[in-house]
């Protein structure tokens, strides 16, 4: 009897391991919070559905899917023309869903006096024409920079809205994540970087832009000149456990619960 009922639980586990059902998420360090969270929560409701997730920028994330080794990439800019025909080439057919708003802000050590640049200012310091603080009120110390590598959604979108195609200065230290920026800024007195609105802190001073703070209400109603959407991407129309998983993460009263949560901006 002991036997059999051993017998019985063998073949009832490896029923549930055929019934569950896993999802790779790859991308993006802008949505990665909100990845993470939703995922938490998505899987306490559907504990036979993991998720594995890991960050590498929206270009990698957007790769992955034209390769075939990710379910969904975070992306926190739009896909590229030259990435379509890519991914068409490899058969694949990239589906964007717009899954939170945000807005891309300076940040300072909190012991900088600076609480305010414009865009001009911004691109003369990234491209080394400003260098040293005082040249925008602040104290006499060189200005350390610190930007994004090239495979950053957000460095795209800084480079598209603040650089206007210019080249980041040689002189400036790359980091490789929002986490990244967001800890060197916080250690050093003299840094600047830019972040997703999700990663401010309190060990970082936010910078307003033309006089204008990043917010939820200042990106929504446009005034604020540095924001964008983010995205979802899938390889078609989404099925099965990735279509669940989309419907979660832009229903307002699951997912979009948590993009509010974790610092971004809800569609709605």
């Amino acid at each position: 009897m002991k036997r059999l009922f051993f017998v019985m639980l063998s073949c009832f586990l490896l029923s549930v391991s055929a019934w569950a059902g896993s999802i790779q998420i790859k991308g993006s360090t802008t949505v990665l919070p909100i990845a993470q969270k939703v995922a938490e929560q998505f899987m306490k409701e559907y504990p036979n559905i993991s998720i594995s997730i890991s960050g590498g920028g929206s270009g990698n994330g957007i790769k992955a899917l034209i390769d075939g080794t990710t379910d969904i990439a975070d992306a926190s800019r739009f896909i590229k023309q030259k990435e379509v025909k890519r991914a068409v080439k490899n058969g694949r057919y990239p589906v964007p869903f717009a899954v939170a708003y945000d807005c891309i802000i300076p940040v300072v050590h909190p012991s900088n006096p600076v609480s305010n640049l414009s865009l001009e200012q911004l691109k003369a310091i990234y491209t080394g024409k400003i260098r040293n603080w005082k040249e925008v009120g602040g104290p006499d110390r060189k200005i350390v920079v610190i930007s994004r590598d090239t495979s950053s959604g957000t460095y795209e979108v800084w480079e598209k809205k603040v650089l206007h195609k210019a080249r980041v200065y040689p002189g400036a230290q790359l980091q490789a994540s929002n986490g990244a920026v967001a800890e060197a800024v916080a250690k050093n007195r003299y840094a600047i970087g830019y972040i997703g609105l999700g990663y401010l802190n309190k060990e970082l001073k936010q910078v307003k832009v033309n006089g204008i703070l990043g917010t939820p209400a200042t990106a929504l109603d446009g005034t604020y000149p540095i924001s964008r959407a983010l995205f979802m991407f899938t390889n078609g129309w989404p099925k099965g456990d990735v279509a669940k998983f989309i419907q979660y993460v832009v229903n307002p009263y699951k997912g979009q619960k948590l993009v509010k949560k974790v610092g971004y901006i809800p569609l709605y």
